[in-house]
């Protein structure tokens, strides 16, 4: 399973941002391009893993964009972005992200207290993103978080994030960079 996704990592550069090695990859960059085979196949191995038992289905900007219009397409369930933007809407909520290598802000807009929600990204690294997002959804919004699915895990924490948010994440691959190179287990 995910051959395409396998293959396609073997390809892709490492490269140092600030001491932090980051693989540049279709999924997590959208470069050099997102060829349609793997990201049907990834999308196939997130229905096969998900609880689509929702409201909404939320994508962080930005490579949670094309995971969350290409489940939507398949599922029916409309589709919610995180923004790294402002809009200054009734309900927004600011939230606080940082990653292995920055620190942002996002904005979530149009889910309410109540809303069953599920949220797909591209990489679980430092848990930043995602521990922002669950937190804010949970406690100042008041929605429900149904199911969590990141497609690349590269963290050796991943317990500790589930017991700190209370939600399981899953994954479709874990990877490492040894030597310059990215290697993956499922």
């Amino acid at each position: 399973m995910l051959e395409l996704l396998k293959k396609s990592l073997d390809e892709c550069p490492i490269v140092d941002m600030n001491g932090y090695h980051y693989f540049v990859h279709p999924v997590t960059d959208g470069i050099p391009y997102m060829e349609p085979d793997i990201l049907n196949e990834v999308l196939d191995a997130i229905q096969a893993k998900v609880d689509f038992n929702c409201d909404y289905i939320l994508g962080p900007q930005a490579m949670g964009i094309p995971l969350a219009v290409g489940l939507s397409l398949r599922t029916g369930i409309p589709y919610n972005i995180i923004r790294k933007r402002k809009y200054n809407l009734p309900g927004e909520v600011n939230i606080a992200q940082y990653t292995g290598y920055s620190k942002s802000e996002m904005f979530i807009n149009g889910i309410k207290k109540g809303d069953r929600v599920v949220i797909v990204d591209d990489v679980l690294s430092t848990g930043g993103t995602i521990r922002a997002i669950v937190h804010a959804l949970k406690n100042i919004i008041g929605a429900e978080v149904v199911d969590v699915l990141i497609v690349f895990e590269k963290t050796k924490n991943k317990k500790e994030m589930e017991e700190e948010i209370g939600v399981k994440i899953k994954t479709l691959l874990k990877v490492e960079i040894i030597d310059g190179k990215v290697i993956y287990s499922e």
